[in-house]
């Protein structure tokens, strides 16, 4: 399991301990890893960006005979990507979607492009380059009468969100809300990305309803399982309350992507509700996600299905029956070493 620091990662970790005759062993670029400490093997590992990231995964896989690569991190899913056919002659199996599909899903503008075009809705968006593009996406998509956000192409996490508000109190927002808050406003908006080399931007309609992260295991580009996860209360982009609902609208607009996108593997997929009702796609994590653990008080273990599909492990009926009304709080825990 790649990405030990993630943090998701604890999760994760206690879905495989439940499969009976795993070795798991975590990798890191932090050698300090409190992990490390844990009982499993432990590797530290390039950042996934490093040149000699691909090489060093390769050369682990040898000396330890691994079956199985479960990369938490989505920089490292291309690069990984570039070795598949080295991994799988030694015989290390790598669960994740193509190499073309994941240059989309990677990229939310191209993604919002390819969706579009294949038919399936999405956010009304313009993808801006300059400042000038900017202010003409943002009053295009109706600002300040309709709300508007804006992300960068590339970013992981909640990285570069901001929701544009003209009606913010920056009082309120200094006193009453923590320095992760998504607001701002529009003339700060234009200063900020007009100091600088203007980064590719994803600008859109801001979708008001309830959101939902949807945790997947696809089989080659078809659905195998999807269960919607309603987001109650989020910290700095991950959930920390939340409830399994059985939201079939959701179910059905995720696997028409799943199958456009030809998604293997775990996946997650994040959606939320328009003004209009309508369930929108805001992006995929075409990875385990940080919160699929969850599922874990519903009855599903994602993970350990990923491997098992992987590996051609049976999957009993039981292991896919979701109890579906679970609600989940996440607590702060403490590791000591």
């Amino acid at each position: 399991m790649t990405g030990g620091g993630a943090p998701g990662a604890a999760g994760i970790l206690q879905c495989l301990k439940e499969m009976e005759g795993l070795h798991i062993t975590v990798a890191d670029s932090n050698p300090e890893l409190a992990q490390r400490y844990q009982d499993t093997g432990f590797e530290t590992v390039p950042m996934g960006t490093n040149p000699s990231f691909p090489d060093v995964i390769q050369s682990i896989c040898r000396r330890k005979k691994i079956d199985i690569i479960l990369p938490l991190v989505t920089r490292e899913l291309l690069p990984l990507s570039s070795i598949r056919k080295e991994l799988e002659g030694s015989g290390t199996h790598l669960p994740i979607t193509g190499a073309g599909s994941l240059e989309i899903a990677n990229n939310k503008s191209r993604l919002y492009e390819f969706l579009q075009w294949r038919g399936i809705p999405v956010p009304e968006f313009r993808v801006v380059e300059t400042s000038d593009q900017f202010v003409t996406a943002v009053n295009e998509l109706g600002y300040p009468g309709n709300p508007v956000c804006f992300k960068p192409s590339v970013s992981n996490g909640s990285r570069g969100f901001r929701i544009l508000s003209e009606n913010a109190d920056e009082r309120d927002l200094l006193f009453n809300f923590k320095p992760y808050h998504t607001y701002i406003r529009y003339d700060e908006a234009v200063r900020i990305l007009s100091s600088a080399a203007f980064p590719e931007l994803l600008v859109s309609e801001y979708l008001p309803g309830e959101e939902y992260s949807v945790d997947c295991l696809c089989k080659n580009g078809e659905p195998v399982l999807i269960v919607p996860r309603l987001r109650k209360k989020m910290i700095n982009g991950i959930s920390t309350e939340g409830e399994v609902q059985q939201q079939h609208q959701v179910i059905d607009y995720c696997a028409r992507i799943i199958r456009e996108l030809k998604l293997h593997g775990n996946a997650g997929i994040q959606v939320k509700r328009a003004a209009s009702g309508e369930i929108l796609l805001l992006e995929i994590n075409p990875r385990v996600q940080g919160t699929i653990s969850a599922l874990l008080g519903a009855g599903i273990n994602l993970p350990v299905l990923a491997v098992k599909q992987e590996l051609n492990i049976p999957i009993s009926t039981d292991e896919t029956k979701v109890r579906w009304g679970t609600r989940f709080t996440r607590v702060w825990s403490e590791i000591f070493y």
